[in-house]
């Protein structure tokens, strides 16, 4: 007998719909302790459904953001950190001079001299192994940060700036056996700790920014 032959009494067909339905709800319950929602799909209630949907969109694009104040925190920190250490170093650098400006001596200025090409070689080296995946502010690179889940709405750009040893101009006298030069060295290394003061203060800013609105989005 094919199944098309069999038949069902009025009560028999009640009762697989009821069981159909006892079913499809019993499904939907368990989705719904299994995901902690209450609306799972557009058919349990569309205007739920959708306003969640929009809720979980938000919440994913802050999430994003959120990710993205954390490595420009990093970026920045990375920088500043290189700031430090070249400071360091340029301050070494104003020693040597200092002690070449004092000695008459031809050897040992030549001595400094070379001293001070060895840190400034260091120096070049540091800015360029400051940056954080891929963005570097110590040399020339931007940084940009977005803010609000709609791109655009609210951004901050963080500009960066070279701090070889070339453009922090420290290496723009020579010879230090000839009278005078040392203390021309000292002068321009006293104009690079300037800028680098400068530019840390600006980055300090900035990170304080980065730092307020990550505080804002939690």
């Amino acid at each position: 007998m094919a199944v098309s032959d069999i038949s069902l009494t009025a009560g028999m067909r009640n009762n697989l719909l009821a069981l159909q339905k006892t079913a499809t709800q019993l499904s939907s319950t368990q989705d719904r302790l299994s995901s902690g929602k209450r609306v799972n799909t557009a058919l349990d209630n569309p205007t739920n459904f959708f306003a969640a949907a929009a809720h979980m969109d938000r919440a994913s694009d802050l999430n994003d953001r959120k990710d993205g104040m954390s490595e420009a925190v990093q970026t920045i920190k990375n920088a500043d950190n290189g700031i430090k250490a070249i400071t360091s170093l340029i301050q070494a650098a104003k020693g040597l001079a200092s002690s070449a400006s004092a000695t008459s001596d031809t050897l040992s200025q030549v001595t400094y001299e070379s001293q001070f090409l060895q840190i400034k070689s260091q120096i070049t080296t540091l800015a360029s192994d400051s940056g954080y995946r891929g963005t570097n502010l110590l040399t020339d690179g931007t940084l940009a940060i977005e803010f609000a889940p709609k791109a655009g709405d609210a951004k901050l750009t963080v500009a960066g700036f070279k701090a070889d040893a070339v453009d922090l101009g420290i290496t723009s006298v020579v010879n230090w056996a000839v009278a005078g030069n040392p203390a021309s060295a000292l002068s321009y290394m006293d104009t690079a700790l300037t800028t680098l003061r400068t530019k840390s203060s600006t980055l300090a800013s900035n990170l304080s920014v980065i730092t307020t609105r990550q505080e804002f989005t939690d």
